[in-house]
């Protein structure tokens, strides 16, 4: 045996025992005894799934169970940690991304059965002959109907890749023979600004939806149709909107603030301090604006608002939002199925993190606030609105409070006249919006004559919409209480018509509808035309600026972060495919 040879064991040990040297430095360097911990508890996770799998008295799916215990596991941590299926991803994602490829129709499901409730204009469906109010009873040749039709089911057939077929075999009216159409799957647009008009002759109105990848583009779009008709104040509605990404709600700030201000920032255990500050392009510095929200209004919405609020650019009305200051790191799985784990806190320009209080694991609580907060009159009341948080301060040194969502500068109420318990059941039943749906369904030739919202409501206004309702809701359980019904009558007569309005024409129509004798919408009138959008300074707050939260300066934008961080997860509501 040469020398070579004769040391080579002992150059192996060597090297084991550098290598091992080096390795536990790094460790204990870079993860201090994190690594010990996780390795020890995925260890005992391991185990324990090989013993029930080698072990259990019967047979078990592993894959299952694991799918079962990736939720458990996030939820013990906050109420946004969440976990996505491989299944689930795509409408995830589809929500926000602005656009996605189907056959471009929205549908509703009755008794069973796909009912198609809109063709998209200039869509697949619509070149391939679809018609709304149409029943989806087969597709690619199999029938689809009883039990195995669901949301989830009918996304998973009819979405899928750009220009691939899809045969759809629908029943129509009253025949009994299937017509059969070949769909050719497209790009299908799923807008943020869902209404943009103007409320009088110097009002704009913008309805933002959600913030997805393509609401600061289509922001700009209304802003311009809005300047065709000279508009010198601007209202931007974010009632109901539930959030998005981070990156669009500072776009859309960025638009409306001046240079250096700050827009938010965010800030977690593992992630550095990171601020978003206006770069001064914005082209709606100065015009005179408001921002409406509700207990709808998320996240994002509430980046927006506070931005707004804190920097004392503008007046916020309507109802305190909903408190979530949670930012999400969509991160993805081997598998292809996702989390969407919490990495950091925002806080707006006053230093106040607007998320509500929870506790880790299952919180009831937390799921129940808006029920508490409804119950305890707060959606009434301005005075029935607890402040827990601490005190902050805007720029002019007004009060504003941290720790539970954003309170509005002017609170505006529900009105409780005319509710009783007929409209309450009517109401949540969803017998409104099968009434709804079944009459335009029934009389789809009649109602498609009128192409205005102004044509169509004249016309419902001769039907008696409050009595064909009550006759159909009797007929469904419903039992009919007439001095109730008088009492709820313009309550009843509102949301059955904006259901007709929605169902005829377009979304852009309903909320013009429903604006029309909106309190808000009045209020924010009146603000405009007493030129009391800009906030004035609190005389009574002027001393207490100086506990104004101090900002880090040096931090600058990363707008490689713009495009990942969310802030929600995103809610279904009527069905696109």
């Amino acid at each position: 045996m040469n020398r070579k040879n004769r040391f080579m064991p002992l150059w192996l040990a060597l090297s084991v025992v550098v290598g091992v040297f080096i390795g536990s430095f790094f460790a204990n360097r870079f993860s201090g005894n994190r690594l010990s911990i996780i390795n020890s508890g995925s260890n005992k996770l391991n185990d324990l799934l090989h013993i029930v799998d080698d072990q259990y008295v019967d047979t078990v799916n592993v894959n299952d169970l694991v799918e079962k215990a990736m939720p458990t596991i996030l939820s013990e941590l906050d109420p946004h940690s969440v976990y996505i299926t491989q299944k689930d991803v795509q409408q995830a994602n589809d929500d926000l991304k602005g656009s996605f490829f189907g056959v471009g129709i929205e549908f509703t499901i009755r008794k069973d059965t796909l009912h198609v409730q809109n063709v998209i204009s200039n869509g697949p469906s619509e070149r391939a002959g679809l018609l709304a109010g149409d029943l989806i009873v087969e597709i690619d040749g199999e029938p689809f109907v009883g039990k195995d039709v669901t949301n989830e089911e009918a996304m998973h057939r009819l979405k899928g890749d750009k220009d691939t077929k899809v045969q759809i075999g629908v029943l129509r009216g009253k025949e009994k023979k299937v017509r059969q159409y070949t769909v050719i799957r497209g790009e299908i647009p799923m807008k943020s600004v869902t209404a943009a008009y103007m409320l009088d002759s110097k009002t704009g109105y913008i309805k933002i939806k959600n913030f997805g990848d393509k609401t600061y583009p289509e922001l700009l779009i209304a802003l311009a149709s809005l300047g065709q008709e000279d508009f010198e104040n601007l209202v931007i509605d974010l009632r109901g909107n539930t959030g998005g990404y981070l990156g669009s709600a500072v776009q859309m700030a960025n638009e409306f603030l001046t240079r250096g201000q700050l827009i938010v920032y965010t800030e977690g255990r593992r992630s550095q301090r990171q601020e978003y500050r206006c770069d001064g392009r914005g082209s709606y510095q100065n015009i005179p604006l408001v921002v409406l929200i509700d207990e709808g209004s998320a996240s994002a919405s509430e980046i927006f608002a506070g931005a707004i609020q804190d920097n004392d650019r503008g007046t916020i009305i309507g109802r305190r939002s909903f408190g979530k200051g949670l930012v999400q790191q969509p991160i993805s799985l081997h598998d292809g199925s996702m989390i969407r784990l919490t990495v950091a806190r925002y806080y707006s320009p006053s230093g106040r993190c607007i998320q509500k209080p929870y506790t880790s694991g299952a919180d009831p609580s937390y799921e129940e606030d808006l029920i508490n907060r409804y119950q305890h009159g707060e959606f009434f009341s301005q005075d029935s609105i607890k402040h827990e948080g601490p005190e902050y301060h805007t720029s002019n040194g007004r009060v504003v409070y941290g720790g539970g969502g954003i309170t509005p500068d002017i609170f505006v109420g529900e009105d409780t006249l005319g509710i009783t318990s007929y409209y309450k059941e009517a109401s949540m039943s969803g017998l409104i919006l099968q009434f709804a749906y079944e009459y335009v369904d029934d009389n789809r030739q009649k109602l498609s004559a009128y192409k205005t919202k102004r044509e169509l409501l004249a016309y419902l206004k001769k039907l008696n919409t409050v009595e064909l309702f009550a006759n159909y809701a009797e007929k469904n359980g419903l039992k009919r209480r007439n001095l109730m019904i008088q009492k709820s009558h313009s309550l009843l007569e509102r949301y059955i018509n904006s259901r007709l309005i929605y169902n005829v024409l377009d979304e852009e129509s309903w909320t013009e509808y429903l604006n029309d004798d909106d309190p808000a919408i009045r209020e924010t009138l009146r603000v405009f035309s007493a030129g009391e959008s800009f906030p004035k300074p609190d005389a009574s707050s002027e001393q207490k600026k100086s506990k104004k939260v101090a900002y880090d300066y040096r931090a600058t934008h990363n707008k490689s972060k713009l495009a990942v961080l969310m802030v929600h997860e995103p809610v279904v509501g009527i069905v696109i495919v």
